[in-house]
């Protein structure tokens, strides 16, 4: 009888086990629609099911009082600030993978591998058909130019996506330069800081500026929605450089939480979203570009140009963000 006890109690323990092996929880700052078919695809190729918790604010502070006790294995979030943020947190670990290696570059991954970067985008500058003629922006310090004077709208320079470009600049010329630089841009806006990248866009189109700064992907999310393709369509989009680097992009990317419950399986879901299948599903998804060489790009985002990435490793940046801040507060930028 003892026997038989013991053999039910160990198998109910084994399925039990079974159970928690076949599923990872995600913690993802991107929306359900927008990783759901990177999940599928993941779930078809594995059996292990893959549960997800949208957050798109409080992730941190979710993560740090949940401690050991949180259920994520896995953080899905955007920009290297908010990815080096959630490591200063306290609340990732160290992910030991080849696969990671050899499908991440360096330059794109955090050197003690905290977090991974899988798709990139673009900072670029978005410019009226009309009144803006091809070549006549190339680089993003030409835009302290005083013949864009009245002619540039931008969102916020406090936004993480112009914070992650501010320090890029920093990183390429220094603190001084870059001050001498906010004070042009500043002195050349049309109108104060506001709205989102499709906001600048949309001025264009109304006629209200001539250049903006924004994120390639916001091209192809315009593309979609029947009331905004008049506002795509009134631009081009122009791949700027660095002077002696090459276009700024910032990074979609993962990290493994301190806690995960489900590590092995976690390690799988990220060396899944580092392949070539899964890139060009998140990329194509998002119209963004994959970071593993030879992943497919939509023909969409094909369409729009190729550019060189700028060389400086993104973690690099966050060490600048806030010096990038500091100085968007003295010129008064937003104001």
């Amino acid at each position: 009888m003892l026997l038989r006890l013991f053999a039910v109690l160990v198998f109910i323990f084994g399925e039990t086990l079974a159970l928690q092996a076949a599923e990872v929880n995600v913690y993802s700052y991107r929306q359900p629609e927008l990783v759901k078919p990177l999940f599928d695809a993941f779930t078809a190729k594995t059996g292990i099911k893959v549960n997800v918790a949208f957050l798109n604010k409080g992730m941190i502070e979710k993560l740090v009082a949940e401690g050991k006790r949180s259920p994520a294995d896995v953080v899905l979030t955007v920009d290297v600030a908010r990815l080096e943020a959630v490591v200063r947190a306290g609340v990732t670990q160290p992910v030991v993978s080849k696969v990671l290696d050899q499908n991440i570059p360096e330059n794109f991954r955090d050197p003690n591998n905290n977090w991974f970067g899988l798709t990139t985008r673009a900072r670029v500058v978005f410019a009226s058909k009309e009144r803006v003629k091809p070549g006549e922006v190339t680089t993003y310090e030409d835009l302290a130019s005083p013949k864009w004077r009245g002619r540039i709208c931008i969102r916020s320079g406090m936004h993480p996506y112009n914070l992650a470009l501010f320090s890029a600049y920093i990183a390429h010329h220094g603190e001084a330069a870059t001050r001498t630089w906010l004070t042009g841009i500043r002195d050349n806006l049309a109108r104060k800081p506001q709205g989102n990248d499709r906001g600048q866009i949309k001025a264009i189109w109304s006629g209200q500026c001539d250049i903006s700064l924004g994120n390639t992907y916001y091209m192809g999310e315009m593309l979609q929605k029947s009331d905004q393709v008049v506002w795509a369509d009134a631009v081009n989009i122009v791949f700027p450089k660095f002077e002696g680097g090459g276009t700024h992009v910032n990074i979609s990317g993962m990290a493994m939480t301190k806690a995960a419950p489900n590590p092995a399986n976690a390690l799988k879901l990220m060396e899944f979203l580092s392949s070539g299948e899964a890139q060009s599903i998140y990329a194509n998804t998002n119209f963004e570009y994959p970071l593993l060489a030879g992943a497919k790009v939509s023909p969409l985002v094909a369409s729009w140009g190729k550019f060189t990435p700028d060389n400086i490793n993104l973690g690099q940046l966050a060490q600048f963000r806030s010096t990038a801040l500091k100085l968007v507060e003295d010129v008064h930028f937003d104001n």
